[in-house]
């Protein structure tokens, strides 16, 4: 007897606009008749339009004339250089880069 009425009492409830849900719960034929019918979210990154360099202006950073004469290192920081002027964040590699050596008291 207590089930018939605490389900009575939970379809009187749910039918009143106050205390029911706004929108069809997960699990409801409703919510899954609107899924079926809404159009899937595209989220392809090609859709999007390109922000960075173009290939023409990275070919020419990375051929140009003063660049050829410098060490492997300093043509590295220069292309990173480059890059950080056209706003571009260009992760050189940092193998074979010898960096500052700290003076060792003996």
């Amino acid at each position: 007897m207590r089930d018939a009425i605490a389900r009575a009492l939970t379809w009187v409830l749910a039918l009143l606009p106050w205390t029911g849900r706004p929108r069809p719960g997960r699990h409801s034929a409703t919510f899954f008749a609107q899924q079926a019918t809404s159009e899937p979210v595209s989220v392809n990154p090609w859709l999007k339009p390109w922000r960075g360099p173009s290939a023409e202006m990275v070919r020419e950073i990375f051929h140009a004339e003063e660049v050829q004469s410098l060490t492997p290192e300093q043509r590295e920081r220069w292309w990173a250089a480059a890059f950080f002027e056209i706003g571009v964040d260009y992760d050189f590699p940092t193998i074979n880069i010898t960096g500052a050596h700290r003076a060792v008291p003996a």
